[in-house]
């Protein structure tokens, strides 16, 4: 079983009337209670400004060099495949700590290759890539908390 088909067990019961759905397979087994029909939301609170002391530019032509670089960047960065978070939870490079990482900068992976661990509600999901190639890229740091559809990896696919 998958994530996906975790997430869909998930969406299922949160909408139907069942109060626990208990699955038990060969490799797990998955708990799931819908707690009295109560959705629960989520309210982003507003975050305060916080203002950066800016320096005083020294000349004009100072301003229009950063500008001219960051477009260069953004054409660099969209040959590559973005391999984006499914879900919220929290990135880990490996499968426990001390152990090697499942992939590193200049790694080369084929579909279906193991990516990464995200924790999520004590579940751990591996990531798999869906397209083969070179790892170019690692957007997140190890053990950091990561939102859906967030970035995690930048894969050359030639």
């Amino acid at each position: 079983m998958d994530i996906k088909e975790i997430q869909n067990l998930i969406k299922f019961v949160s909408k139907s009337e069942v109060a626990e759905v208990n699955l038990k397979l060969k490799d797990f087994e998955i708990k799931i209670k819908n707690i009295g029909g109560q959705s629960v939301t989520y309210t982003p609170q507003p975050m305060p400004a916080v203002q950066m002391p800016v320096a005083p530019q020294p000349s004009a032509a100072a301003p229009a060099a950063p500008t001219a670089e960051k477009p260069a960047a953004e054409e660099d960065n969209s040959k590559y495949i973005t391999v984006k978070s499914p879900m919220i939870g929290t990135f880990y490079r490996s499968s426990g700590p001390g152990k090697d990482p499942f992939v590193s900068v200049g790694d080369n992976v084929n579909v279906g290759s193991v990516l990464c661990i995200v924790e999520a509600m004590k579940l751990f999901n591996e990531i798999e890539s869906e397209v083969s190639g070179k790892i170019v890229k690692i957007l997140v740091d190890d053990a950091s908390p990561i939102e859906y559809d967030q970035p995690l990896f930048l894969i050359d696919p030639s």
